[in-house]
């Protein structure tokens, strides 16, 4: 039972880091938009919003995860 709970804390902060690091770069993505400073007139297109919201909410999805195992720990 040890080893489980060990892998699952190991697990958590690994996905915590990768989910540290996805936010740096989608708010440094939206700064960059915002003070326009990049055209990102390209993303509006239909098929690209879909990707782009698919990939937001599968990051929540890890976010709601990794804040789960870490609760339960």
């Amino acid at each position: 039972m040890l080893g489980i709970t060990k892998w699952f804390s190991r697990f958590a902060v690994a996905l915590g880091g990768f989910l540290i690091f996805v936010g740096i770069i989608v708010i440094g993505v939206f700064l960059i938009g915002f003070f326009d400073m990049a055209d990102f007139s390209i993303l509006e297109t239909e098929n690209l919003q879909n990707l782009s919201l698919l990939l937001l909410l599968a990051i929540g999805l890890a976010d709601l995860v990794a804040g789960v195992i870490l609760w339960r720990r």
